[in-house]
C-alpha cells in the first residue's frame, strides 16, 4: 500500500491503536473472552474504514490502520476518527456488555519522500504512547518534537542509570517548623542530583521519568535509606533532634513493592532509627488505586511503628469512608492552596479551613506546605494550622546546612524526648 502510494503525489497516514485496559479486561474475564473482544474490535475497524484503507493487527491489543491517496491530514483524522466511533460503540460479547476505548498514534506525511515503514510504525508508536501519557482514550498526531523528546528521554534514562552507580543523587532536608516558627519540629527528605553533567538537577526534572522507567523504586530506597542513616546520626550528636520527626515520601512504585514492609524495617534496623521518629507519605492517588492492598500495607507500616502521612491531600482523590479506614496520622495541605489564602476570590482559605476541621475530628495532625510569606503563615494562625514547612523558613538544605535548626551539639546520653507532631 504505502509503495503504491508512492507513485502518486497525495498523501499517507499510518495510525497505531492500543486498546486501553485491554489487560484487565483479559485477567479479569478470561484469555478466551478476549479473543473474542479482539475479534469483533477488528471487524469493527474494519467496518469503521468503509473501505478507505487496510486494518492489521499488529500484536496483542494493538491494530495499526494504513490510508493511503488523501488530500488533506483533515482527510485522515476524519476517516481514523470513523474507525474508532465505530470501535467504541459498546457491544456484546459471550452475554457481557463490552466498552472500548483506544490511544492512537498518527503519521501523516507525503507519499513522495515518506521514510521507511518501520520508522513510520515507530513515529506512530511513539505519538500513541504520548496519548496513552496523556489521559488515554485520545488521539496524538505526531511531530518532530517528539522524536527529539525520545531522545532526550534515552539520555536522561542513561544519566540516572550511571548516576545511581555513582551515588550523584543527594538527599536535601527542608525544616518542619512549629506555625511560630520557634521550634523545629523535624525535616523532610527530599532528592536531588548534582550531575556532572547537567549540575543540581531539581526534582521536577527527573522524578517523572524516574516513575514512569521504574527508576524510581531503588532511588526511593536510596533516599530512605541515607536520610534515616542521617537522622540517626543528628540523634546521637544534637540532643534537640531527639525530639524531631523525619518525613520520606514513597513513590506509588515503591509502595506496591512486596517486599516495602520489610525494606523499611531492614533500614531502620540498620540506621538505628527509632521507628517513633519516621513518617512516611503517601499521595491520595497512590491509596485509591487499590485501596484495599494499600490498607494492608499500611496496616504493616503502622505495626512496625512509624507514621503515616497523606501528602498534597485535597489534589486528588479525597475519600472520607477512605480516610476514616486507612491508619494515617497526618494530613499535608497541599502548597496550590497556602499559595492561594491570600486571595479574597480563592476558595482556598475556605478548603484549608475544612481540611484542618476534618483533621481535628479524626485526631490528625496537619503541617502546611509551600509557605513563603508572612501573610501567608499568619492565616495558616488563624486558621489553627501547628506545623509548617516552606521557603519563609527555609529551602531544603544540603545536609552540612541542617544543623543551625539542630541546635548546640552535645555528647549523647541526654534524655530522650517524644517526637514531634511535625
Amino acid at each position: 500500500m504505502l509503495e503504491d502510494s508512492q507513485r502518486r503525489n497525495a498523501l499517507f497516514a499510518v495510525a497505531f491503536i492500543d486498546l486501553d485496559r485491554f489487560k484487565m479486561l483479559n485477567d479479569s474475564l478470561g484469555h478466551s473472552f478476549g479473543d473474542l473482544v479482539l475479534v469483533e474490535a477488528a471487524r469493527r475497524l474494519v467496518i469503521g474504514m468503509r473501505g478507505q484503507g487496510q486494518v492489521c493487527r499488529f500484536g496483542g491489543d494493538e491494530f495499526v490502520l494504513i490510508v493511503s491517496e488523501l488530500a488533506t491530514a483533515e482527510e485522515a483524522q476524519g476517516i481514523i476518527r470513523s474507525a474508532l466511533e465505530s470501535l467504541c460503540t459498546p457491544f456484546g460479547v459471550d452475554g457481557q456488555e463490552v466498552r472500548l476505548s483506544a490511544s492512537v498514534g498518527v503519521v501523516v506525511g507525503p507519499t513522495a519522500d515518506s521514510p521507511k515503514a518501520e520508522d513510520i510504525l515507530q513515529n506512530a508508536d511513539m505519538a500513541m504512547h504520548r496519548a496513552k501519557d496523556t489521559g488515554r482514550d485520545r488521539i496524538r498526531m505526531f511531530h518532530p518534537g517528539m522524536l527529539r523528546r525520545a531522545r532526550e528521554l534515552m539520555a536522561l534514562d542513561a544519566d540516572m542509570r550511571r548516576a545511581l552507580e555513582r551515588e550523584e543523587f543527594l538527599v536535601y532536608y527542608q525544616p518542619v517548623m512549629s506555625i511560630s516558627g520557634e521550634r523545629t519540629l523535624g525535616f523532610e527528605a527530599l532528592v536531588r542530583w548534582k550531575s556532572p553533567t547537567r549540575g543540581l538537577v531539581t526534582p521536577h526534572a527527573f522524578i517523572p521519568h524516574a516513575e514512569e522507567s521504574g527508576l524510581i523504586v531503588p532511588l526511593g530506597e536510596l533516599v530512605l535509606r541515607r536520610a534515616c542513616a542521617t537522622m540517626a546520626a543528628w540523634r546521637q550528636r544534637y540532643p534537640a533532634a531527639r525530639g524531631m520527626t523525619l518525613a520520606v515520601n514513597l513513590s506509588a512504585r515503591q509502595f506496591v513493592q512486596p517486599d516495602i514492609v520489610e525494606n523499611v524495617r531492614q533500614i531502620l534496623r540498620e540506621s538505628g532509627l527509632p521507628p517513633a521518629w519516621l513518617k512516611l507519605e503517601l499521595t491520595e492517588s497512590t491509596l485509591m488505586g487499590d485501596p484495599e492492598t494499600a490498607l494492608s500495607s499500611m496496616r504493616r507500616l503502622k505495626a512496625l511503628g512509624v507514621s503515616l502521612a497523606i501528602d498534597d491531600f485535597g489534589t486528588g482523590y479525597s475519600s472520607l469512608a477512605y480516610l476514616q479506614r486507612f491508619p494515617v496520622d497526618m494530613l499535608k495541605i497541599d502548597r496550590s492552596f497556602v499559595q492561594d489564602l491570600p486571595r479574597e476570590d480563592s476558595d482556598s482559605r475556605e478548603l484549608a479551613r475544612a481540611i484542618m476541621a476534618l483533621a481535628r475530628s479524626l485526631r490528625l495532625g496537619v503541617v502546611a506546605e509551600g509557605v513563603e510569606t508572612r501573610e501567608q503563615l499568619e492565616l495558616l494562625a488563624e486558621l489553627g494550622c501547628e506545623a509548617v514547612q516552606g521557603y519563609y523558613f527555609s529551602p531544603p538544605l544540603p545536609e552540612a546546612g541542617v544543623p543551625e535548626f539542630l541546635g548546640p551539639s552535645a555528647e549523647a546520653g541526654l534524655p530522650e524526648d517524644e517526637p514531634g507532631q511535625a
